[in-house]
């Protein structure tokens, strides 16, 4: 056994418990308390094991839910960025960057070099796993926001046009299941008010 190895792996297994106390600002089913990002990584890992057959284009299953696994193990440096807050958005990527550096690096070089291209590989939402990856990134917090009557989108003033940009991609990883979420969960919270018309009102 590599003494070192093992250690920094260890090290960078800790490290990353740290994810469980980063905080979002999506609301869990019961609407009681937030979600924070380890929680999120796992039900886009278990919606992905279930919701492949969606993808517009053939997947390795298993290399997208690494992805997710792995994509926002950054926040523990950088911090969760809203969706909807613009002034943390201009300052996201240079903040992510540096910590992708420090945390990907406590890990053995050829494990580190790995988990850091899955990670850009995601950002820059190229490949059908990247695509499908984003997919649930969007998706996951949007089913919990209608599963709890929209209370986020309620308590930030959300706009139908915000949520329209912030999900400008979606349709890439999967049209049905975009088409899904808008039917089922964005026109339902618009029409019941719990989503802004904007320029619309």
């Amino acid at each position: 056994m590599d003494q070192e190895r093992i250690s920094r792996q260890f090290d960078f297994i800790r490290e990353i418990d740290r994810e469980k106390f980063i905080g979002r600002q999506t609301y869990l089913t019961d609407g009681q308390r937030k979600e924070n990002d380890a929680e999120h990584a796992w039900h886009m890992a278990v919606m992905t094991l279930l919701l492949s057959e969606y993808a517009n284009e053939a997947i390795d299953v298993l290399k997208t839910i690494t992805m997710l696994l792995i994509h926002d193990i950054v926040e523990i440096d950088a911090g969760d960025t809203y969706a909807y807050d613009e002034d943390a958005k201009r300052t996201q990527k240079e903040r992510e960057q540096k910590a992708a550096q420090r945390l990907y690096g406590l890990l053995p070089q050829d494990q580190g070099e790995k988990l850091r291209l899955l990670w850009e590989e995601f950002e820059a939402c190229e490949t059908p796993e990247a695509r499908f990856a984003r997919c649930m990134d969007n998706l996951q917090p949007m089913m919990l926001n209608a599963a709890t009557d929209g209370k986020a989108w309620t308590e930030h003033g959300v706009e139908l046009s915000q949520i329209l940009k912030r999900n400008s991609h979606t349709c890439r990883g999967s049209q049905e299941l975009w088409d899904y979420a808008l039917e089922n969960w964005i026109r339902p919270n618009l029409e019941a008010g719990r989503i802004r018309r904007g320029d619309q009102e």
